[in-house]
């Protein structure tokens, strides 16, 4: 832990030009954390930039296999790692060790997944149609078609996953996958973690013979490291992590190009539970503790966290609402991630109490050591929802708004009067739900993700999840940031016509080498 250099990467070349340093802090004691770590200068983005541009000319044409070894070779060097990355990601992030064991987990078998990808070859989906010179009354060319990377990306790595989404996370694994190369600008938050990850890349980029440059780490507090990022040419694509103000600038900066280019945003969500009337009748108790666990799981900062309940209280005794406060009283406050998260979950949470209608019903236990977030409900009737967009804005932290309805109609308007979301869940019994399938029907339109009788705290690494949504959640609903279909994201279809056998790439040859799904003819 004492061995970090405080440089950033510039491909395999460590460099600090930069007078402007920066330091970790260890978010559960406020104590600073060696060493010093060094802001890109523009000078060392371009330098990572132009790197990655030529490193992208070899890496393109690297065989799906190739990059798959070399993923897993990246796995295999963040196990290596051991003690040493566990003991600074909790440093720096204050969660605790099974949790960043976990997460180490995850991060490895994402970059698993994705090899497994790319040995199946069928993501890229080749499409072949063969000339037929005599057709009439025109002949007919050859045709053929398949995915292709877009080129050098940048990529920004998130507050809340210091391992997952972040330097060898879920955007850097999809886009190598694709064959992008990666600038990564580091989270200021976890700048060792970022570092000690970036020097197992660049061990497995010289074990697989990958060119110098495939991936570069940048450190950075300022909004200049980011931008200078988005803003150069050779970068054709960005994928972000973060709060809704980050990535909208991220995103205006992109489309302000000479060429725009598409930013992969995910940007928030206060993903809303509905409960049903008869599940709150039979099991009222059990969905309390439940929802006061997935609201407090991680001090609430997860993307997924639930930060909007709407339900309808059919006996008007108010029965679960005061569940509901009794469980979260119970709840101690914990270690947030940084200094600035407790502080705007702080400013979040008191602008929200003094809107017209809200009221607060219960908070855990206070605890004022280091940056401890502490849990609380409030609560606040439908007309006061529809009236007031602020009541739906997502407060990182462990919190959720209860918004009480009279009938189905003001829970159906609830649900209309949403803006996107990466998830909406419904909780209720077998039979009810059926009978709410037009809140089903609402609900596809503004989330990337339905849930049925859970929680949405949690995101299931696979083949078929979507982890994104509507804007303002992302700043595009046709993609996913978890799962294999995120790999899509950092490629485009390019069309070969009349091309010489021996220059069509393999998914596209006759014969089909690769033996992968493909549409023939």
């Amino acid at each position: 832990m004492n061995n970090l250099s405080g440089q950033n990467y510039i491909g395999q070349t460590q460099s600090s030009k930069g007078t402007v340093v920066f330091h970790a802090e260890n978010p559960e004691n406020k104590h600073p954390l060696e060493p010093l770590f060094h802001e890109a200068t523009q000078e060392e983005v371009d330098a990572a930039i132009i790197k990655a541009e030529e490193a992208f000319a070899v890496y393109k044409n690297k065989s799906g296999e190739e990059k798959a070894v070399f993923l897993e070779a990246i796995a295999d060097e963040i196990l290596a790692l051991g003690d040493t990355l566990i003991k600074r990601a909790c440093a720096e992030s204050g969660l605790p060790t099974g949790r960043i064991t976990g997460e180490r987990g995850r991060t490895m078998n994402q970059l698993k997944l994705f090899a497994s990808v790319l040995r199946d070859g069928s993501w890229v989906d080749a499409r072949i149609d063969k000339a037929q010179p005599d057709r009439q009354p025109f002949p007919k060319v050859d045709i053929r078609s398949m995915h292709r990377p877009l080129g050098p990306v940048g990529i920004f790595g998130a507050s809340n996953f210091p391992l997952a989404f972040s330097v060898a996370g879920g955007d850097t694994a999809s886009a190598l996958a694709a064959g992008c190369t990666i600038v990564v600008k580091g989270h200021p938050a976890h700048p060792g973690t970022c570092e000690l990850i970036a020097s197992a890349i660049t061990k497995a980029i010289t074990k697989c013979d990958m060119p110098d440059g495939t991936l570069s780490l940048l450190h950075g507090t300022s909004h200049d490291v980011g931008l200078g990022i988005v803003r150069h040419p050779l970068i054709q694509a960005v994928g972000f992590t973060g709060s809704f103000k980050g990535g909208k600038a991220l995103f205006d900066a992109a489309q302000a190009r000479p060429q725009p280019i598409p930013v992969y945003a995910e940007m928030g969500s206060t993903n809303p539970v509905f409960i049903l009337p008869e599940a709150l009748r039979q099991r009222g108790s059990q969905i309390a503790s439940g929802l006061a666990g997935s609201v407090t799981l991680g001090v609430g900062q997860f993307c997924t966290n639930p930060g909007i309940v709407v339900h309808q209280d059919m006996d008007q005794d108010g029965t679960f609402e005061s569940e509901l406060a009794e469980e979260i009283s119970k709840i101690p406050a914990a270690t947030m991630l940084t200094k600035g998260i407790r502080e705007a979950f702080d400013k979040g949470l008191e602008s929200l109490k003094h809107e017209v209608g809200v009221k607060t019903k219960s908070s855990g236990i206070e605890d004022k050591n280091g940056y401890k977030g502490t849990p609380c409900l409030l609560q606040a009737d439908a007309q006061y929802f529809y009236n007031n967009k602020k009541l739906e804005e997502e407060v990182f932290g462990p919190s959720t708004l209860l918004i009480t309805v009279d009938n189905k109609g003001e829970m159906l308007k609830v649900a209309r009067e949403l803006d996107g979301h990466l998830t909406a869940t419904i909780i209720g019994e077998s039979e009810e739900i059926k009978e709410y399938a037009d809140l089903i029907n609402i609900l596809e339109r503004k989330v990337g993700r339905l849930i049925i009788n859970g929680y949405p705290t949690g995101v299931e690494v696979c083949h078929a999840m979507v982890h994104g949504g509507p804007f303002p959640a992302t700043t595009d609903s046709k993609t996913t940031s978890v799962g294999t279909r995120a790999i899509t994201r950092f490629s485009r279809p390019i069309c070969f016509q009349n091309f010489p056998k021996e220059l069509l790439p393999q998914e596209l040859q006759d014969g089909n080498p690769l033996n992968i799904k493909r549409i023939e003819n």
